[in-house]
């Protein structure tokens, strides 16, 4: 019986995607440290192939963080960074997510935070 995919394997694909691209970091570049394909970070990152114990200890290595980042905090709490994913998708929010953190006004980032909220809810 072939192995399926999990609702939580999207979400430790998409915490991943969004700690590489937090760092600046290629998918190129995260495969090569890990000596897999681009093509098999970008199907972790996109929840399309479990990632084994193993090879997240190698992951959370190279991206500077600990296994437990990538999981969230409750099995059945909702998950605020499994949106990332779709943020990710498009080049559009790819954008966004790797200019807000450079934002060094926490005035302003709260007051781009509003916008973006305000624009969704219209």
């Amino acid at each position: 019986m072939p192995r399926r995919t999990q609702d939580i394997d999207a979400v430790v694909g998409a915490r991943m995607a969004a700690r590489r691209s937090a760092l600046g970091l290629s998918q190129t570049a995260l495969a090569a440290q890990l000596g897999v394909s681009c093509q098999q970070v970008q199907k972790y990152e996109k929840g399309a192939n479990r990632v084994s114990a193993s090879r997240l200890h190698q992951v959370a290595t190279a991206l500077g963080c600990s296994v437990a980042d990538f999981f969230p905090a409750w099995p059945d709490a909702v998950d605020p960074v499994a949106g990332l994913r779709d943020l990710t998708a498009t080049a559009d929010g790819r954008a966004l997510a790797e200019a807000f953190p450079r934002i060094a006004d926490p005035a302003l980032r709260q007051a781009v935070t509003r916008v973006v909220e305000a624009l969704a809810s219209a």
